[in-house]
């Protein structure tokens, strides 16, 4: 491949939702530009774009890929993001890197919500946007249906610049507004056929010319006047518009056989926007260094993999690795392209191109690599958050370290993956974005690390407290010979419900009945019970001890001797105090659309929660639930909303407080405590 400066390079993501055809898009892409010397197929497990085992088993996109092709004059870099919600993460790295979205419809479908989720992404993030309505070939898979409903979203903004004319339900030809001319598709290859003389036809280029004058205050005045526009300037005006988010160029085509995607392909090449700088720095291969590492990957044969946006200078092997967070420098790796899993050496990343450096072992997602001298920090990749947890466990004894090791690098690899111990009940951790992502990571941890793991509801951190109080002695007397042990303390526990989970006081005893110096060994021994309740082994919270009275020996006492009291005053105490179990309560904030309130509702009342309120959220359409819940009821949320707002709902879960749990709660708890015990 040529070196191309940055006025000739194209960053495009493919991005939709699950199933669409944008890796068969994809694939039709290549193979015309020669980019790869086959058409491959999804189901077959063969295309260049899901090389991934996981990907192959699965059939569907798990990760963002990378592939290079060259047309009209340009480098196109493609980044095919996977469309399943469990896996876009993957897209947020193909928002970051690109400046042109390519979002994938199937024709006769309505705008579906991971197509519609990409495109408000891509306008948040200042893309330009494409829109290619694929799968034209099959039966009933109505172009203009879909094309009504993206109007009906985006209004005139929609500009239909590629549409099928049907005949008999069949696609006859695809008319190319842009280039004022109809062609006729065999084998993917097309050919010029006259144009169809069709009232349908006339009325979309209407609506095409109008979209076109709309970028452009002088072809508006030409629009008006009733005048033709040239092919440069229906170009230049599309261009503008697309460049500023106001024109999305829509486009009918067929993946599977290729049909019109070199159409696509010459939109993509005439119209998509250079790539731009960022703030204060320009895109300038001459200006200082400055590049992203949007994607990081650990090859097992090529070892880390780290992608990178260069957005001013230019990365070759002479480039000292300086990293901005780290502010430490490393010896360049090499410089490679992809096409897939292939890889390809090049001598130099320039500004506004995308590529690979190898064995940067300092860097991670998010990292600016950029000149020492000018040391500038980018924007990182804007993932979304872990949302659905499990905890771990080894399949064999003995493989814990193991498996930390390999969670640990799938996690570099994956901005939405977290591994980590919770402090509260001991166990490993993964958190990911729903049931498919985290089935994956297992997978994959067996593939890479040879190592097997079992997921299950993570266990919830739940409190002990006593409800009454109780006064109790604890006495503590040993004699073996010589010196013996003997310390004595009254203890009243009683309710607290101030800011700390414990609180002890020794100001009520009087007349040295414990010696001040005991006082510590006394809280000490307090603190350790406390840190495991009686009922269930959970930490007790809620409780004031208060030491008021008591003896002590001037030759036996000792710190010992009063802890093993306070242990003893703790065990007599605590069953008489009435002790119950206290559950975790989140606040639930969930974006849903007004359609779904009344099921999501539904479903937080039977998972024991509370709604709090509810009115319009700021997004249209789309409503906000308040509500305080169990925490312990929400670990499969996450696929519940999905599944009832079919993709649309989001939300938040923050720990607010603890709370009594109900008596069948507690008793399930305790139970299953009891189990443990015994297990152990």
């Amino acid at each position: 491949m040529k070196a191309y400066s940055t006025g000739d390079i194209r960053n495009v993501a493919l991005a939709g939702h699950g199933g669409r055809g944008k890796t068969t898009l994809a694939e039709a892409m290549l193979f015309l530009a020669g980019a790869s010397d086959r058409l491959g197929r999804v189901a077959d497990g063969n295309t260049v774009m899901d090389f991934d085992a996981e990907e192959k088993k699965r059939k569907v996109s798990t990760q963002t890929a990378l592939a290079c092709l060259e047309w009209g004059g340009k480098k196109i870099n493609l980044l095919d993001t996977p469309g399943l919600f469990d896996f876009v993460g993957g897209r947020a790295e193909g928002v970051r890197a690109a400046e042109t979205m390519v979002a994938v419809l199937s024709g006769g479908s309505d705008l579906d919500v991971g197509c519609e989720k990409a495109l408000a992404e891509a306008t948040k993030a200042g893309m330009s946007k494409f829109i290619a309505v694929t799968a034209l070939d099959a039966e009933n898979h109505d172009f203009y249906k879909t094309l009504d409903a993206l109007k009906a979203e985006y209004s005139t903004a929609v500009c239909p610049v590629v549409v099928p004319y049907m005949q008999n339900n069949k696609v006859e030809c695809y008319v190319n507004f842009l280039q004022g001319k109809a062609f006729k598709y065999a084998g993917g290859k097309g050919t010029e056929c006259p144009m169809p003389e069709d009232a349908n036809i006339q009325a979309i280029h209407d609506a095409f010319t109008e979209a076109v004058a709309s970028a452009d205050d002088a072809l508006m005045e030409k629009f008006f006047e009733g005048e033709t526009f040239t092919h440069d300037e229906i170009v230049a005006g599309l261009s503008e518009g697309v460049a500023d988010g106001s024109v999305i160029p829509v486009y009918g085509l067929s993946g599977f056989t290729g049909d019109a995607v070199d159409l696509l392909l010459n939109g993509i090449a005439k119209l998509a926007p250079a790539p731009r700088g960022e703030g204060d720095l320009k895109c300038d291969a001459n200006g200082p260094l400055a590049a992203i590492c949007f994607k990081t990957v650990a090859d097992p044969f090529v070892g880390r993999m780290s992608f990178f946006k260069v957005v001013s200078g230019k990365i070759d092997p002479a480039t000292p690795a300086f990293n901005a967070r780290t502010e430490e420098s490393e010896k360049m790796g090499k410089i490679i392209t992809l096409c897939g899993s292939k890889q390809i050496d090049i001598p130099s990343i320039v500004a506004g191109d995308i590529g690979v450096v190898t064995k940067l072992g300092g860097f991670k997602t998010g990292d600016t690599l950029c000149d020492a001298k000018s040391p500038v920090t980018l924007a990182g990749v804007d993932y979304p958050t872990p949302c659905y947890s499990m905890a771990v466990s080894t399949v064999k004894k003995g493989e814990e370290d193991k498996v930390a090791s390999g969670l640990n690098k799938l996690a570099e690899e994956d901005g939405t993956l977290r591994y980590f111990t919770d402090p509260e009940t001991k166990e490993a951790v993964i958190s990911g974005l729903g049931d498919q992502h985290l089935d994956a990571v297992v997978s994959k941890l067996k593939a890479r690390s040879n190592v097997e793991v079992v997921l299950s509801a993570p266990r919830v951190p739940y409190r002990e407290t006593i409800r009454r109080t109780v006064d109790k002695q604890g006495r503590h007397k040993k004699q073996s010979g010589g010196h013996g042990q003997f310390g004595d303390v009254w203890i009243r526990f009683e309710p607290y419900d101030g800011d700390e989970d414990f609180v002890f006081t020794s100001d009520e005893v009087v007349g040295g009945a414990v010696p001040k110096n005991f006082f510590p060994a006394v809280e000490k021994g307090l603190r350790e019970c406390v840190a495991k309740g009686l009922i269930a082994g959970y930490p007790m919270v809620g409780i004031k001890a208060a030491l008021h009275d008591g003896s002590y020996h001037p030759v036996d006492s000792s710190e010992m001797a009063f802890k093993t009291a306070a242990h003893l005053a703790f065990k007599a105490a605590i069953p008489d105090a009435q002790p119950t179990i206290l559950e975790p309560i989140g606040t639930l904030k969930a974006i849903v659309p007004g359609d779904n309130l009344g099921d999501v509702m539904s479903d937080v009342t039977k998972r024991r929660g509370r709604v709090l309120g509810m009115g319009p959220a700021e997004e249209p359409k789309m409503q906000e639930l308040v509500a305080e819940v169990p925490m312990a009821e929400m670990s499969d949320f996450t696929i519940a909303l999905r599944s009832m707002t079919a993709g649309k709902g989001a939300f938040s879960l923050e720990f607010t407080r603890y709370e009594d749990a109900p008596a069948n709660v507690a008793e399930k708890v305790i139970a299953e405590a009891k189990l443990e015990d015994e297990d152990e």
